[in-house]
């Protein structure tokens, strides 16, 4: 063989192995940047994103963004090498997301979990914000239980056995003082509906000697009418301050967002404090590539988005739901709002 030919295969062999290496070769890393971003006050799929029904709602105009942060896993060397170099996205330790001991689907079940946490605190902070008297809600009904079928999520117990309860800890209370298998009666609302009265044989549960509704409830201000959120395929906590100004915006007249392109994130408790959340630099490049202008931060994000800004995005910093809808009414009117 051509000393010539022998030479430039033995220099092509590593080549070789090394693409053979970038294309097939995992390695333990996962990728974030920026996700999609998603208007509170449109549509997704011919349905409304925040949908209520039972009560008059008015029309709303500019955008109020939801944001995300892109996910990719199971990356090859070629890949990850290509995605870093493309300096908008981030590789952190495969650990950091998928924690060891648990599934991918594990994580992602409670990513789905969190995020229909995030869509109840935000009915209930917005509902809260617009001074909707609380109730006892059901969270949830166990399935199978002596409540199915009688009662619903969403429901308030307004009475048990003809005695009026106002607060978890009364309903609790009567409830100790019932034994398995007693028929109790509940007086209840019910969203969209009249009210009602039911008859429920109690059941047993290992945890307690008294008798088992089968129902979670927590004190949450409650409403007549149903708000749906119809948003799939993300996970995580996030949504939930977008969710609640979107509700606010809807219940209300004017406008929150007017003709500005309003984007944020930030987690929300059923009482409206707004939390803290990470991907804050990723999502800020979503909205700004969307075309937002404006970009909601939550107080304990500042430090870190205001390191890291996009040209012509203003930062406002948020840490309650009434700041937030302060901040939007005080823009619209040419006026300050607390920055980053």
């Amino acid at each position: 063989m051509n000393r010539r030919i022998l030479t430039l295969m033995v220099a092509l062999v590593p080549i070789l192995v090394f693409g053979v290496l970038l294309a097939v070769v995992t390695v333990p890393f996962v990728s974030l940047g920026p996700g999609p971003t998603f208007d509170t006050l449109g549509e997704v799929d011919g349905k409304q994103v925040v949908d209520i029904e039972g009560t008059q709602t008015h029309p709303t105009t500019g955008h109020l963004n939801m944001t995300t942060v892109s996910q990719r896993d199971e990356l090859s060397l070629g890949e990850a090498l290509t995605l870093w170099l493309s300096g908008q996205e981030q590789l952190v330790p495969r650990d950091l997301i998928y924690p060891p001991g648990k599934s991918r689907e594990e994580v992602d079940k409670a990513n789905n979990a969190d995020f229909k946490d995030s869509e109840d605190s935000a009915e209930y902070a917005a509902l809260g914000y617009l001074k909707y008297a609380p109730a006892i809600t059901i969270a949830s009904v166990t399935d199978p239980g002596p409540s199915v079928g009688k009662l619903k999520v969403g429901d308030a117990i307004d009475a048990v056995n003809g005695t009026p309860v106002a607060n978890v800890e009364q309903f609790t209370g009567l409830l100790k003082s019932t034994k398995p298998g007693q028929v109790v009666t509940i007086d209840y609302r019910r969203k969209n509906e009249p009210a009602g009265v039911t008859q429920i044989t109690l059941g047993t549960n290992k945890d307690r000697d008294y008798g088992f509704l089968g129902v979670a409830v927590l004190d949450a201000p409650w409403a007549p009418f149903s708000v749906d959120f119809n948003l799939a395929n993300v996970g995580g906590p996030s949504a939930g301050l977008m969710f609640s100004l979107a509700v606010v915006d809807k219940l209300t007249t004017g406008d929150l967002a007017g003709s500005t392109f309003i984007a944020g994130t930030g987690t929300i408790s059923s009482d409206g404090k707004v939390g803290q959340i990470g991907g804050i630099t990723h999502k800020m490049v979503a909205a700004h590539e969307a075309g937002a202008t404006v970009f909601l931060v939550p107080a304990k994000n500042c430090y870190e988005a205001a390191s890291d800004n996009p040209d012509g995005l203003r930062l406002i910093k948020v840490e309650t739901l009434a700041q937030a809808v302060e901040s939007l009414h005080a823009i619209q009117q040419g006026g300050q709002a607390p920055s980053c």
